[in-house]
């Protein structure tokens, strides 16, 4: 097979002199031939045909331009070259059309990995349309579909790519193109690689490969700090009289998350329906999350029970609230707040009543298990997080008195 390649196969890099620029530079061109036949592709670079090497198709000198160009003309020859080999080995022959065509990713690939990616969207979309699925986790698989666009033809200079060129090395180097390119966080980096795993699943299933390529990369959420209120601050904001009328309704909101762990978008699509009398003879929510679609049923204490009387026949419509936006929640949720001269380190928004619905509850001495099941979380290792800020509360509040036993600890070790 070797000999067969040193005979038919071979790439050149040459200079497209009749189309020069307004700079004076002119296009690097490729050219493809095997058994005889050429194909030509443009690089989609350009250089001052003054610094070409002629004989080795590559740029004279050691200046950064020139080592760049160098560097991305190596890497063009490298993938054409596993592009020949590889439909050598699956196919017994291949024409130089077909590996310009693969190396390009010109849509004639049915195995192709944007191509995949583009139809799993339309699928999500169609579902998100149908109320199946949440707009804001289309979001982001169209903003994942659009880093993985430009990484690709940053890269790999092309539009697409077949799934037998997917190696473990390909989503590390989308991991670093994230962080680094794009500035993304760890764990937006944890969000964004998730569907490029899952998209390797799909191409497994398919049998566009026979395995998974990123089996052994590895990543976790990190743990963040998770804003919550104190039971005494929750207490301050349900006896503040907000300064304004529109504060009102944003101000019971956040004290019914608070009490029943319910984030922003599950109490906006709360109907009358979902609030049922359950066997133990007490009012429950019983609802599914928006985001996860696990159930998240939640026994209404009188707090919220109130709320809901409070605006009852207000919507005209099935639903209970009639909710602001979550940026205008927020927004109001700040002055509010600010109004009830509560302090705290961390930014204060209205997911910040969930998380204190978790603390406040544990603290109070509700089962992991129990608390897991009305926050509709899939898995209690999630739950498990905010018995870990309990713990680290407690820690600090040590912290605090330790030191008033300072004499007592000399006394009794001297």
């Amino acid at each position: 097979m070797e000999q067969a390649k040193r005979s038919t196969f071979k790439l050149l890099f040459y200079l497209k002199k009749n189309e020069p620029k307004k700079n004076g530079n002119v296009p690097i061109m490729g050219r493809i031939t095997i058994d005889g036949t050429p194909k030509t592709f443009g690089t989609k670079l350009e250089i001052n045909p003054n610094n070409w090497d002629l004989k080795n198709g590559r740029i004279l000198g050691k200046s950064v331009q020139a080592l760049s160009t160098n560097l991305i003309l190596d890497n063009i020859r490298l993938r054409i070259n596993k592009t020949y080999d590889d439909m050598l080995k699956e196919e017994g022959f291949t024409t130089a059309q077909k590996v310009k065509l693969s190396f390009l990713g010109i849509g004639v690939m049915d195995d192709a990995v944007l191509k995949a990616f583009k139809e799993q969207n339309e699928d999500f979309e169609r579902m998100v349309s149908k109320g199946k699925r949440s707009q804001n986790t289309y979001n982001k698989y169209k903003s994942v579909y659009n880093h993985l666009c430009e990484f690709i033809k940053e890269r790999y200079y092309r539009e697409d790519m077949p799934f037998r060129e997917l190696t473990s090395d390909f989503i590390r180097e989308f991991d670093f193109f994230l962080r680094i390119d794009k500035k993304c966080t760890h764990n937006t980096v944890w969000v964004y690689t998730m569907p490029l795993i899952a998209l390797a699943e799909l191409g497994i299933k398919k049998g566009f490969i026979r395995q998974n390529p990123f089996e052994d990369y590895k990543i976790s959420v990190e743990e963040t700090d998770r804003s919550y209120l104190l039971k005494d601050d929750v207490e301050k904001v349900m006896l503040l009289k907000p300064s304004k009328p529109q504060y009102e309704l944003v101000k019971d909101l956040f004290i019914f998350s608070c009490f029943t762990g319910l984030s922003y978008i599950d109490i906006q699509k709360l109907k009358w329906g979902n609030i049922q009398s359950f066997f133990d003879g007490h009012q429950w929510i019983i609802s599914r999350r928006k985001k996860s679609d696990v159930a998240s049923n939640v026994r209404l204490m009188e707090i919220p029970k109130h709320i809901i009387e409070k605006y009852r026949g207000i919507t005209h419509s099935d639903y209970i609230f009639e909710i602001p936006t979550n940026p205008t929640c927020n927004t109001h949720i700040r002055k509010l707040m600010v109004e009830a001269e509560i302090i705290t380190e961390q930014k204060v928004t209205f997911h910040t009543a969930r998380h204190t619905f978790a603390t406040m509850f544990l603290t109070e001495g509700v089962p992991l298990e129990s608390l897991s099941k009305m926050m509709g979380h899939k898995n209690i290792s999630t739950t498990q997080i905010y018995a870990k800020i309990t713990s680290q509360k407690i820690s600090k509040d040590m912290d605090l008195v330790s030191h008033k036993f300072k004499s007592m600890e000399d006394a009794f070790m001297p």
